[in-house]
């Protein structure tokens, strides 16, 4: 398996390679030249194994460079009892018969984030001993909140790498802050950008296309990559998770092999959701893939309407992590629909730098609208999602996935599709506590609390456990004090680098 950049410009290169670099060197994002498939009969295979047996098979596709022995020890290191606190790793819960949870939130962050970035170390370290890469490895993230907390915690004192995360002043939840800000590691630094994550976005991809920098960097025998889901090696694991959940209700015996499943995914960067969409390119029986945004809805318009157009207010929601106007996953699936067309796409990307907008061809968004559906809902929604989903299963939720379910109910009244869905839960709730305490505490409870005495309150209230990633934050020592503006980040980046 090779892989070619989106905007076609770069020679194509092994997986390996390809999750060393990161982003291709024309600016594109890497994706498989072949896309491999998956058949009934190894859906029957995959139903009574484990997660772990199930991940290596699937990665064994993508990656076939790699050893089935390099694969088990990449696999066996991430997704094991010491990382995650349920034996199912990413369990399935069924509300109902017809509606069943993926909660992708059991690693050491309590947050999705781990599913992939967990593993990702390994699947670089691995490249680089395969590649014969003698460089320090920079790994440089941009977060909305849960991938920056995910990414240090996965490459804390990994031989041969240094990570550097930006992520907004503002803009994250005082959980998602004192995570980060809290990180050991003698390789970790955080810096808080001012402004919004697409500000700390657009920095470090101005970073990784500073050819003088990189220079610079090379001379120090220092070379960059990425922990974000432009990197191959960052998404891949996520496909993982999807086939995984088709296999365990075709276990559970909820339905057989060849019935078509919606998956919903609250959405930000679009990484996820491609995700889903990849696997549903492997062959895992697919209705519908359905988008849901918060009131930064700009996937839902460009979905409904073929014209992606950041040139609109940004908002602050409950729902952080979603809080994107810029998607990069996006240029995959525009990619793989346009027939991989990398001249239009370029065409497409140069318009979204210079003027914040683009239309794709009618044809493009016909096939995005065969497979996609999307809506969005605001923070009042949100809350009263959160509310249902407790009074009605007595399940609780964080508010991104609590968006999914307000989404996948306006989607139901909308087209009276009965396919059994899939709902990924991308957070525990305890990371987002002010807000789910808000949909389900009495205001007497709430009030005078802040963000830690609710989380402690939250849990009494329901029985349910904090996990221990976030248990205690607020009493752990801050680590990391640096703030920059946009333009100052290549800067803040040689200096925590000692460059």
């Amino acid at each position: 398996m090779r892989y070619i950049s989106s905007r076609g410009k770069s020679p194509t290169v092994s997986a390996a390679q390809a999750i060393i670099n990161g982003i291709a060197p024309d600016g594109g994002l890497y994706i498989p030249e072949n896309k491999p498939s998956a058949s009934e009969e190894d859906f029957i295979k995959w139903a009574p194994m484990p997660y772990q047996g199930r991940a290596e098979d699937v990665l064994q596709r993508y990656l076939t460079d790699f050893t089935p022995a390099e694969i088990e020890h990449c696999v066996q290191g991430a997704y094991n009892q010491t990382n995650f606190d349920h034996a199912a790793v990413a369990p399935l819960i069924e509300l109902s018969p017809q509606l069943h949870i993926l909660e992708l939130w059991h690693g050491p962050t309590s947050a999705f984030k781990d599913m992939a970035l967990q593993i990702l170390p390994y699947l670089l370290t691995t490249s680089m001993n395969k590649t014969g890469e003698n460089n320090q490895i920079a790994i440089l993230v941009a977060t909305s909140g849960d991938t920056g907390k995910a990414a240090l915690e996965g490459f804390k004192d990994v031989e041969g790498t240094s990570i550097v995360v930006f992520y907004p002043a503002a803009g994250v939840s005082a959980v998602q802050r004192l995570q980060m800000v809290t990180q050991t590691g003698a390789n970790v630094h955080v810096a808080a950008v001012e402004g919004n994550f697409d500000d700390a976005q657009n920095g470090v991809k101005r970073i990784f296309s500073n050819q003088d920098f990189i220079a610079r960097l090379a001379s120090a025998g220092v070379k960059m990559s990425s922990a974000n889901s432009i990197n191959w090696g960052r998404l891949l694991p996520q496909i993982v998770y999807y086939l995984s959940a088709y296999a365990d209700l075709m276990q559970k015996g909820s339905i057989a092999y060849g019935e078509k499943v919606n998956i919903v995914v609250p959405t930000g960067n679009f990484g996820n959701i491609l995700a889903a969409y990849y696997a549903g390119e492997m062959g895992l029986p697919l209705g519908r893939l359905i988008c849901a945004a918060n009131a930064n809805n700009i996937l839902t318009d460009f979905i409904n309407s073929g014209v992606y157009d950041r040139n609109r207010p940004f908002y602050k929601t409950i729902s952080p992590s979603m809080d994107i106007l810029i998607s990069s996953n996006l240029e995959r699936l525009l990619a793989e629909v346009s027939g991989r067309d990398s001249v239009r796409l370029n065409q497409w990307m140069q318009q979204l730098a210079d003027v914040g907008r683009y239309k794709v061809t009618d044809l493009v968004r016909e096939k995005i609208q065969r497979v996609f559906w999307s809506d969005y809902g605001n923070d009042e929604e949100t809350i009263s999602a959160i509310r249902r989903t407790w009074e009605q299963y007595q399940y609780l939720v964080d508010t991104h996935t609590a968006v999914a379910l307000h989404v996948y109910e306006r989607y139901q009244d909308k087209t009276g599709d009965a396919n059994t869905a899939i709902v990924a839960s991308t957070a525990s709730p305890f990371k987002f506590a002010s807000s789910v305490a808000e949909a389900i505490l009495p205001e007497a409870i709430r009030r005078g609390k802040d963000e830690f005495s609710l989380i402690r309150f939250l849990s009494e209230w329901t029985g349910i456990a904090v996990p221990m990633g976030i248990r205690d934050l607020d009493k752990r020592a801050v680590l990391h004090h640096v703030t920059t503006s946009p333009a100052g980040m290549q800067d803040t980046v040689a200096d925590l680098l000692k460059l």
